[in-house]
């Protein structure tokens, strides 16, 4: 049997379409925290754990946000000329808060849309 329309991208599960869109909201959830420079590195993980509704997704949000209450709190106290191991907890911090809350709204698995754990994703 022959589609409607010969030259027509069908939007099944495994089409260039289809994973163009679930791939695009990933990456632009990702990006907040590289592009806030890790001030709102908490967003994604807050949006994965209010989707998902999981313990552990809510733990990945707690952690990520006291990371970035620990690096506010760590630059307020912070004098401006910094060497050695503070320059080194300032970095790692920075670190932490931007490219692991990127890597995590990224990496959180393919079924990170799904409101509760029994619901199937209708994509």
């Amino acid at each position: 049997m022959q589609p409607a329309a010969p030259h027509a991208v069908e939007a099944g599960p495994r089409s260039p379409l289809a994973m163009v869109m679930t791939a695009t909201p990933r990456l632009l959830l990702a990006a907040v925290p590289v592009v806030t420079l890790g001030m709102l590195s908490f967003v994604p993980s807050l949006v994965i754990a209010a989707r998902r509704r999981r313990a552990g997704d809510w733990a990945a949000f707690a952690g990520f946000a006291a990371t970035n209450v620990a690096w506010v709190l760590w630059a307020a106290l912070t004098p401006e000329e910094t060497r050695g191991a503070e320059f080194a907890a300032d970095l790692l911090l920075v670190l932490v808060s931007t490219l692991g809350a990127a890597a995590h709204g990224l990496l959180a698995g393919p079924s990170w849309r799904m409101s509760r754990p029994g619901v199937k994703d209708e994509a």
